[in-house]
């Protein structure tokens, strides 16, 4: 029954109209672009004047851009940043049905748009993934390189977050999704900043410190002692996450 279930239980896909979908207290353009497969995407790009850096915004699998803007706004005003958030197929206004490939390549065209709209190659650009999102983020670094990943509360595989969840099911043989960051990591040897909440009981912290370790480049790790998976980051995250922001070539 779970693995009949396995894309209900990973894809939730909340849709518009719930949420937010004017934010009018951040200022934002509604971009609508398409996957490699032609499936309608959408998004919000918000630009900061003097920006410190360009950063595509991966979010996990509970969120849509109309959930995001008070985040998006607090990353926009606090560390000087012009964000790309787009939603996967299935996810928000966008189209189509969720699928590990599909959703890959929702990232690379998501990426593709915000080159484009910036003017900035793909080294110049900051992945910023957190849960599901930071599967994206992995994939996209390990293929194109960028400036610098941001991953926050992600995992390994997804097969090893099911094998904790479901220890009775053997999950690593029969999913059919995977999300192999793990495998994928070694590709990437930029900077990184991870972050993870140590009671994180949906992604546990032992599976972000073992992606962390499998990182060749340049990296940190912050810690959120107590932390669960959707718990909001402390103050002293988003000081440490400037000057590694700051720190960046």
């Amino acid at each position: 029954m779970l693995l009949i279930l396995e894309n209900a239980l990973l894809y939730p896909c909340p849709k518009y109209p719930a949420g937010d979908w004017e934010a009018s207290y951040l200022p934002h353009e509604d971009v609508f672009f398409a996957s490699a497969d032609g499936t309608r995407l959408h998004g919000w790009y918000i630009e900061h004047p003097t920006p410190q850096a360009v950063v595509l915004y991966l979010h996990g699998n509970g969120d849509h851009v109309a959930f995001l803007g008070p985040y998006l706004k607090l990353l926009r005003d606090e560390l000087r940043l012009s964000l790309f958030a787009f939603d996967y197929r299935g996810w928000g206004r966008s189209e189509g049905r969720p699928a590990e490939a599909g959703i890959m390549a929702d990232g690379r065209a998501a990426h593709d748009w915000l080159m484009n709209r910036a003017g900035q190659s793909a080294a110049q650009i900051v992945l910023f993934g957190r849960s599901l999102g930071g599967g994206v983020a992995v994939d996209l670094a390990a293929e194109r390189g960028a400036r610098g990943i941001v991953l926050q509360n992600t995992f390994t595989t997804i097969p090893d977050v099911a094998a904790r969840l479901f220890p009775w099911v053997p999950v690593r043989l029969l999913m059919t999704n995977r999300y192999d960051s793990l495998s994928k990591i070694g590709q990437y040897e930029g900077p990184a900043f991870f972050s993870h909440g140590t009671d994180d009981t949906l992604v546990p912290y032992e599976l972000g410190r073992r992606l962390y370790d499998a990182t060749p480049g340049p990296k940190e790790f912050f810690v959120i002692v107590g932390g669960g998976h959707n718990s909001p980051e402390p103050p002293d995250y988003y000081v440490e996450l400037d000057r590694w922001l700051k720190s960046l070539p």
